[in-house]
């Protein structure tokens, strides 16, 4: 431990919770809902989006789901036509989430709404929505935090950490290793 004292209280208080967006009964359904179905590789894909829908979620048409994809709430979530999100994606969308039409979220891409005030001595939340616009791909193991937009048409590669928007038509690459003679 350092001799630093802290600035913020994690035992006081966990700060003010955000707004959830329905009550605890609808939000314990879909944690119960989600582990025993809707996660499933059993569950049909086709079953998916209805489930979705009950809960709330605005979903087009032709939008394929695949098996052990998160969805934090339903009720936050809006996808465009014939979109795909691919197995173990994770949508933690305690903020609102829009993903557009024609869009692939490639497997374990990362989208966060949710983050912390690092300045709050109580670690207040600081969370904002994320927009996929249309025709945008998130490959595999991209991800994006909470507050941007990645604009229509863009590539985000794989493992790409996205932190602010992203203009149409862009391309956003990971690091790269550095490969040296031994």
């Amino acid at each position: 431990m350092s001799a630093a004292q802290s600035k913020r209280s994690l035992r006081s208080r966990r700060g003010h919770s955000y707004d959830k967006g329905r009550g605890f009964a609808v939000q314990a359904l879909w944690v119960v809902v989600s582990a025993l179905i809707f996660t499933r590789v059993w569950c049909p894909a086709r079953l998916r989006c209805p489930l979705l829908r009950l809960f709330g979620a605005e979903i087009g048409t032709g939008v394929l789901i695949k098996h052990r994809v998160n969805v934090q709430w339903p009720w936050k979530l809006t996808i465009g036509d014939d979109s795909w999100i691919g197995t173990d994606a994770d949508l933690y969308n305690i903020d609102e989430i829009v993903i557009g039409s024609d869009v692939c979220v490639s497997q374990y891409a990362y989208l966060c709404t949710g983050s912390h005030d690092r300045h709050s001595p109580t670690f207040e939340f600081d969370n904002g929505p994320i927009v996929i616009e249309d025709g945008v791909w998130l490959c595999a193991g991209s991800t994006v935090l909470r507050g941007v937009t990645v604009g229509a048409n863009s590539v985000v590669g794989a493992r790409a950490l996205v932190t602010s928007d992203v203009p149409p038509d862009s391309l956003v690459r990971a690091p790269h290793a550095i490969v040296t003679p031994g």
